[in-house]
């Protein structure tokens, strides 16, 4: 039988992405997303609920989304959910689950126009509209 483990995601990022190397050089971006639901309880006053995710972004787009992305910006987000376990320094084994982003897109209007053409990338990264999401 086949499986999926696929995400969808649009919030605002919690914090400024950030950017190391893993021992063999490949750059990976880590950022934290706040997704929002909001609703009214039984007595018709409103209800607001946030869940932090812990993004995940690997090589040539984890360079780019350093560059791009900053905090408060809200982005659509593709990728897999992944289940982790690691021992902390005191020997305490402790669980993770992060989005394994595959795409990351800018959401939103430009703040600023720029005053010539920008320089055309191949990441993944890039600024979007809501027409631009898949669904």
């Amino acid at each position: 039988m086949a499986s999926l483990n696929k995400v969808f995601l649009i919030g605002n990022l919690g914090r400024d992405p950030e950017k190391r190397y893993t021992p063999n050089g490949q750059a990976v971006t880590s950022v934290t997303l706040a997704t929002t639901i909001r609703w009214k309880d039984k007595s018709g006053q409103p209800q607001e609920k946030t869940d932090w995710h812990n993004l995940v972004i690997w090589g040539r787009q984890a360079e780019n989304a350093k560059e791009i992305l900053k905090k408060g910006d809200q982005v659509f987000v593709e990728g897999r959910i992944q289940n982790r376990s690691y021992d902390d320094r005191n020997g305490n084994k402790r669980y993770v689950t992060e989005i394994i982003v595959w795409r990351v897109m800018k959401l939103g209007r430009k703040e600023v126009e720029p005053a010539e053409e920008p320089e055309e990338t191949e990441a993944e990264v890039s600024e979007g509209t809501d027409e631009d999401l898949p669904f």
